[in-house]
């Protein structure tokens, strides 16, 4: 069986993975508050996640991956609001979206994902488990985490006492008996949402949530939990003090595993500078495996810088091996996974190098080597790439007719077949500059927007 080493966000170091049972590994990531269109940092978690679970069922006899939506929240009632939008249809829209962007991104459906309204109850009966153990307290109709209840609080995060003051996403309310603690319940009344709960009409707060879920669909403890490093503190670590105080487990999980962030030009995207860049319009520019390959091309712990730049290199990776893929017949539809592959994404998801390794295939491939494709054929298996047909993306705004670029294509084969190069090469530049890219076969000439 292959030997797995990966970075364990608590240990800040690399380790050997061991399942809690082989048979059968449990993989839990945090999912989307679904208020608005997914942007590319929302898909980063996703695409890494849906890589290391196609990678995890290869070596391991069955995997559950589960994931959560997260449909109650302030954003989504402030949305709800400035939209004049009901709840319910702005959660489930937004959710159609998500879902509709990551299939473009060639993401798996997950094996079970499931919505924090379908579990108030679970997390109901865990507050009170928290309150009946003393790490719970009720105080002007809201419940709050008591963390100096939790000694160990701050053990997956490293973070200080100042630190954890400073992170918390709750300011500190006079009603507070200390300033890390934290809502799990509060006060909510029309028109927002509400549930009847022993302590009023409320609605949970947001850690609560993944916690209750787990709990009931996963287990405690179970093998690795993903998300975005934004999550790590205070998100995970709430997790943890709620799900270790409530249940008297000692480890919530194995594995802690969080991708950086993604910046454009080097800032943090932010709605107030206005550099979100929504899965949506990024697909008007590019192809969905493009997309998936720019992600990717970066280790998933480093941040990401995107740039038109980055886009541009994995729009051109892609079409190279697009042509490599379809350059000879699959022979065998066994999959056939090369050793230094795998070695890599053993290595704690080492993408870069794996796409190191694939490059190198392409390039032999196209130099007519086929010794190299059915690796290549099941590399791209594993990764998620080879589903689309790249020549069917359109851009947004297309500056030329398909009609136009078929006809060009015409004119520079009989250039071409007169020994006319110069012209074969003056349209080809022309086509270039209107955003079109040839690629010469050995069999014909393929086109693709730029």
């Amino acid at each position: 069986m292959q030997d797995i080493h990966l970075y364990h966000s608590k240990t800040k170091q690399k380790e050997r993975f061991n399942p809690i049972d082989p048979e059968h590994v449990k993989m839990y990531v945090c999912g989307p508050t679904v208020y608005a269109r997914p942007h590319i940092g929302n898909a980063r978690p996703r695409i890494v996640f849906d890589v290391l679970s196609r990678f995890l069922r290869h070596v391991y006899p069955k995997l559950t991956y589960v994931g959560n939506v997260t449909d109650v929240d302030d954003k989504i009632n402030k949305a709800s609001q400035e939209q004049n939008i009901d709840i319910k249809t702005l959660t489930s829209t937004m959710l159609k979206y998500f879902h509709e962007d990551m299939s473009a991104l060639n993401c798996l459906p997950l094996d079970l994902e499931v919505k924090a309204t379908d579990h108030i109850p679970e997390m109901i009966h865990m507050i009170q488990q928290l309150i009946d153990k003393g790490h719970a307290y009720v105080a002007k109709g809201h419940v709050l985490f008591s963390v100096p209840s939790f000694p160990e609080y701050g053990r997956l995060s490293h973070r200080t006492l100042t630190e954890q003051i400073e992170g918390a996403r709750v300011e500190v309310e006079d009603y507070k008996h200390s300033a890390q603690d934290f809502v799990l319940w509060k006060p909510s009344q029309s028109p927002d949402p509400y549930w009847d709960s022993p302590w009023g009409q409320g609605r949970p707060g947001w850690h609560i949530e993944c916690t209750a879920m787990i709990k009931k669909h996963v287990g405690l403890p179970f093998d690795i939990h993903g998300g975005g490093i934004d999550l790590l503190f205070p998100h995970h670590e709430n997790e943890v003090a709620q799900g270790c105080a409530a249940t008297g487990c000692h480890d919530y999980c194995n594995f802690w595993m969080h991708n950086g962030l993604i910046h454009v030009a080097k800032e943090k995207m932010s709605k107030s500078i206005g550099n979100v860049l929504y899965v949506a319009d990024l697909l008007d520019d590019a192809p969905g495996e493009a997309i998936r390959y720019a992600v990717l091309s970066t280790h998933y712990r480093r941040p990401l810088d995107w740039s038109d730049e980055t886009l541009s290199l994995a729009k051109q990776a892609c079409r190279k091996l697009h042509l490599a893929l379809n350059a000879f017949p699959v022979q065998d539809s066994k999959l056939m996974m090369d050793e230094a592959l795998l070695d890599a994404l053993a290595d704690d998801l080492n993408t870069p190098k794996a796409f190191s390794l694939i490059q190198g295939w392409v390039k032999s491939i196209l130099n007519g080597d086929s010794q190299y494709h059915h690796r290549l054929v099941s590399a791209c298996h594993l990764l998620g790439f080879g589903d689309q047909d790249l020549r069917q993306w359109r851009p947004k705004n297309p500056k030329v007719t398909v009609d136009d670029i078929e006809a060009q294509i015409a004119l520079r084969a009989d250039a071409k077949a007169a020994k006319n190069y110069q012209k074969a090469d003056e349209i080809r530049a022309s086509l270039l500059e209107k955003g079109i890219v040839i690629e010469d076969t050995t069999t014909q000439t393929l086109w693709y927007w730029q």
